[in-house]
């Protein structure tokens, strides 16, 4: 979903690159209606991305389109929509209602989570049971915590640490973590595809230049005479 305010959106760029994949950067429900997957994205403004998102009516097509039993990924802002509610007690983001997909909970706070973070998947159920046990790297930059809510069922765990979870039907699966479409485990884990990354492509460039240029050359290339 290309909500307005979309961030980190360069991590699904990698999914460009896998054999059978159509990656569609939707705005209205007609756009998601044949889709096998609806990823949301991160969020500059949670809320206000929220908002927005109702108004486009995209809210009844995610709840349709998760009613049907197909697949639903929210990361990191994604994944606060998909909980029972946002609750901002210090002017941060703004109170919402969320798309009560996931039975979760978010509160958010001043401090701001920027962190690299490794971590490994729990067992999965349904469309996303090909990344159990599978582990991750990726990196949390995030306000607020999320928990489960107290009057609910418990969702399924899907990653440690207040880092992941999944409903009990295992369709719906919403994660804090950034990065899981440039992680070649996750790629190979759903897709079977071993798909270049960015780092990959930066190593294998730095072992061209070593195999074709003698040492020093690039240095004499760009000190100033």
């Amino acid at each position: 979903i290309a909500y307005p305010r979309i961030s980190n959106l360069d991590e699904f760029q990698s999914l460009k690159n896998v054999p059978g994949v159509r990656l569609v950067w939707a705005r209205s429900p007609a756009e998601v209606a044949q889709a096998d997957w609806i990823v949301l994205p991160g969020s500059k403004h949670t809320s206000g991305d929220l908002a927005w998102l109702r108004a486009q009516g995209l809210d009844q097509a995610i709840a349709a389109h998760a009613a049907q039993g197909r697949a639903v990924l929210g990361v990191c802002g994604g994944l606060q929509m998909l909980g029972e509610a946002l609750v901002d007690s210090h002017g941060i983001d703004g109170n919402a209602p969320g798309l009560g997909l996931l039975p979760l909970v978010t509160q958010f706070e001043p401090a701001k989570t920027v962190r690299h973070t490794c971590a490994r998947f729990e067992s999965l159920a349904g469309p996303w049971a090909a990344l159990s046990g599978v582990a991750v790297q990726g990196y949390e930059i995030h306000h607020g915590r999320t928990a489960q809510h107290p009057a609910m069922e418990a969702a399924r765990l899907a990653l440690p640490a207040g880092l992941g979870w999944q409903n009990r039907q295992g369709n719906v699966l919403g994660v804090y973590l950034h990065g899981l479409f440039e992680d070649p485990a996750v790629l190979q884990a759903l897709f079977g595809a071993n798909v270049p990354t960015l780092e990959s492509v930066f190593d294998g460039l730095a072992d061209f230049i070593d195999r074709h240029f003698d040492a020093g050359v690039l240095d004499s290339l760009i000190t100033p005479p």
